[in-house]
């Protein structure tokens, strides 16, 4: 099996010991994303909304990267620090996918890196 390490710069560095995503094969794992904005640094969560679609947005640049899109993902899990959010996470998470989303798990939790109210991780499928 091959193995292969993806870093994209439009999308945030890791903030501990792990890489943005890696290739095994031709699935992609890709790390749980924040909504932290790689050109500025700022954490981006003003609203659930905005930083529901950065979160996305960081999700896109390394899946872009790895030659891939919305399309490849077969999986996705997101976590987040209050299901009251889920509504308005779920309508924006939706917005990125066409008529066959994901199989996806929702998880609320005590608390995520850097205080952030939602974050997602994802696994695709390239061709």
């Amino acid at each position: 099996m091959s193995k292969k390490i993806i870093n994209s710069p439009k999308a945030p560095a890791p903030i501990g010991p792990y890489s943005q995503a890696v290739l095994a094969g031709n699935t992609l794992y890709v790390s749980g994303q924040i909504a932290l904005d790689a050109s500025s640094g700022a954490l981006i969560t003003a609203d659930i909304v905005s930083e529901t679609n950065q979160v996305m947005q960081n999700l896109k640049h390394i899946l872009a990267e790895a030659g891939a899109g919305f399309s490849n993902i077969v999986k996705c899990t997101i976590f987040v620090k209050d299901l009251n959010n889920f509504g308005k996470i779920n309508e924006t998470y939706g917005s990125y996918f066409d008529h066959q989303p994901p199989a996806r798990e929702t998880v609320e939790v005590s608390r995520l890196p850097k205080d952030v109210n939602v974050e997602i991780s994802c696994i695709a499928v390239l061709s």
